[in-house]
């Protein structure tokens, strides 16, 4: 098929392309660059932690190095998914049929689903974030939650770490929904 795309990064332009929501678009454009920003931040971290460990043998060394690469995939597949479950399916539609729209409301729900994906990383962050932390030497103490959201904060900060995934997982589920759902 000619409009076929080639795996993952052939997925956002052909997701892009496909789509008739602005919505989902919107979302393909800041998916993209969150899932880019993501990458970069966890190849970053595998290199540091490739640096910190180099000298070591195997061991709980190599097994925190896979669990930072662990840790990357598993951040950037919620925000992925939006876009890579609309393209398959348009292009399984489209294989069966010419005609082949999906239901109405299912690209612009993948992307409030992608958008909650967006946000729940950043709010598993802001409630994974210890009390007290050492910083190149330093004990730097979080900061206090203030301005207009503090009430928002403080909550997330009232959470156990634990709990923090969570909100990923909750986003991540909400997506996996939408598309059995309408599909």
């Amino acid at each position: 098929m000619a409009d076929d795309y080639g795996g993952i990064l052939g997925a956002f332009p052909y997701a892009f392309r496909r789509s008739d929501s602005l919505l989902f678009r919107s979302y393909v454009l800041v998916g993209g660059l969150v899932t880019l920003g993501l990458a970069l931040t966890c190849v970053l971290a595998v290199v540091v932690v490739f640096g910190q460990t180099a000298g070591a043998r195997g061991g709980n060394f190599t097994l925190s190095r896979s669990f930072v690469a662990l840790l990357g995939l598993l951040a950037v597949l919620p925000v992925v998914a939006p876009v890579l479950l609309a393209a398959r399916t348009r292009r399984r539609g489209l294989a069966e049929d010419a005609s082949f729209e999906p239901p109405e409301h299912y690209e612009p729900l993948l992307a409030v689903g992608g958008y909650l994906c967006v946000l729940s990383l950043y709010l598993a962050l802001v409630a994974s974030m210890p009390e007290t932390f050492t910083l190149d030497g330093e004990t730097v103490t979080r900061p206090a939650p203030s301005g207009p959201l503090a009430p928002v904060v403080a909550a997330l900060y009232a959470l156990p770490s634990l709990a923090a995934p969570l909100l990923p997982i909750s986003a991540a589920a909400f997506v996996l929904a939408v598309h059995r759902r309408l599909t």
